[in-house]
């Protein structure tokens, strides 16, 4: 009998009581909010809506205890948003799982 080749794929993300919390669209809203220091820009990047990226952070804030982004209005100088502590750490388990789960999926995969 001829062995079947094949290769796992998938997607992660973390629920909380249900609910799609934390994945790779927003973790890579908050990298870019980290790297840009800017909601504005990081949803630009993100070919989104202001108002979709702010809401996604205000959802996550509101879910994790403490904020994951404090942001500063603009004004003459414009505004900025900063990445907390709380929002560094979720970025750095959520790579650390995704890492996790692909190397699951290499290991468990049948190829050649």
């Amino acid at each position: 009998m001829k062995e079947i080749t094949f290769k796992l794929n998938g997607r992660m993300w973390m629920e909380i009581d249900g609910e799609q919390m934390l994945g790779p669209g927003r973790v890579e809203l908050l990298e870019r909010i980290q790297a840009s220091g800017s909601l504005r820009q990081a949803a630009i990047q993100m070919k989104m809506s202001y108002k979709q990226a702010w809401d996604m952070i205000n959802h996550l804030n509101s879910h994790f205890g403490t904020p994951v982004v404090i942001s500063h209005r603009g004004g003459k100088g414009g505004g900025m948003a900063v990445i907390t502590e709380q929002g560094i750490q979720l970025i750095k388990e959520f790579r650390d799982l995704q890492q996790k789960f692909r190397d699951f999926l290499k290991e468990n995969s049948k190829t050649d």
